[in-house]
């Protein structure tokens, strides 16, 4: 697998530049952002999704994978399974947001100046569906953050406890808790041989 530079540091989170890419209004938080111990059915609830994307998709996906919290054996999480799926053009919605839409998910977000990166949301169980292009560096991270994590017991558990950490301040939108886990994940990322560029 290629070996992405790390990501460059990105812009306070805030509902105005929320707005510029999201579909419909930012949905504010209203309640705390809950962290669940690890939970076996996750992956299950993947393999699931999975086979819808793949059932509705057929050979556009050119790739699915399960990332994030929920992929890593032992590692808490919010009850929320990221996946991300592989397309030859996130930019061509009309190949495949009609056959994920009839599928059950929901067009939430846009961000062209990001890897051109799309989010679907699906529901019971919550979803977010990431789209990218092929050989996509976010796609890449995401891999090499989540194979690292499985493999290193002691960075997972200091990842749970940023989040932990994280959960517990006063956040008013998702996206913040996102982008306060920036910085350590940025240094498991070196850890696991990312470099600036």
């Amino acid at each position: 697998m290629r070996v992405p530079p790390l990501p460059r540091p990105s812009a306070p989170i805030t509902e105005q530049e929320l707005a510029k890419v999201m579909i419909g209004a930012p949905n504010r938080l209203t309640g705390p952002v809950v962290i669940h111990d690890y939970d076996p059915s996750w992956p299950l609830l993947y393999e699931r999704e999975q086979e819808r994307i793949r059932a509705a998709l057929g050979p556009l996906a050119l790739a699915v994978e399960h990332v994030g919290s929920t992929s890593v054996p032992g590692l808490a999480a919010k009850f929320l399974i990221d996946v991300d799926l592989i397309v030859a053009d996130p930019t061509d919605e009309d190949a495949y947001v009609p056959a994920l839409v009839a599928a059950g998910y929901v067009l939430r977000v846009r961000e062209p100046d990001w890897y051109e990166h799309r989010l679907l949301k699906g529901f019971a169980p919550e979803v977010n569906l990431h789209v990218f292009g092929p050989d996509c560096d976010e796609h890449l991270r995401h891999l090499i953050f989540r194979d690292w994590l499985r493999s290193h017991p002691e960075d997972r558990d200091r990842y749970a406890a940023e989040k932990r950490r994280i959960a517990a301040l006063p956040l008013e939108f998702m996206a913040q808790y996102a982008d306060q886990k920036t910085d350590v994940v940025v240094d498991i990322l070196r850890r696991a041989g990312l470099t600036a560029r």
